[in-house]
């Protein structure tokens, strides 16, 4: 394994930062309804889980820390040809699998992979931008 000591914590915060405030206007004011829509909830209807964001949290750290340390690795020159292969290689087939096995509508299944494809590229560019 590679050592990873010179990972730059304040930089992996506010890359965790700024993925959370694009989740949240991704999913609430731009996309929110038609999420909801497309998921069968009724807005107002619905609360959350109390651990919801707390796992959403600690998803995202995780996401951040394991994209910064491939970051380190193969180096800024191909950054985001390596998020972009790390979204195709393992997010999009996770998605299909909610459209195979949970009936879920390939709308929602575009909504979520073209969020998930922003976001690994914005946390891509903070990660890159602020060494």
């Amino acid at each position: 394994m590679c050592p990873f000591t010179h990972a730059n914590y304040l930089v992996l915060g506010l890359a965790v930062v700024a993925s959370f405030i694009f989740g949240f206007l991704w999913y609430g004011p731009l996309f929110g309804k038609t999420w909801a829509q497309l998921m069968g909830i009724k807005i107002g209807e619905c609360k959350p889980k109390p651990w919801a964001l707390p796992l959403t949290l600690l998803g995202t750290v995780l996401t951040t820390f394991v994209l910064a340390y491939i970051l380190y690795i193969y180096r800024p020159y191909c950054a985001y040809g390596a998020a972009f292969f790390i979204w195709l290689g393992f997010y999009v087939p996770l998605l299909f699998g909610s459209v195979t096995w949970e009936g879920r509508p390939w709308k929602l299944f575009a909504l979520n992979a073209a969020y998930y494809f922003l976001n690994l590229q914005l946390i891509t560019a903070v990660l890159t931008y602020w060494k």
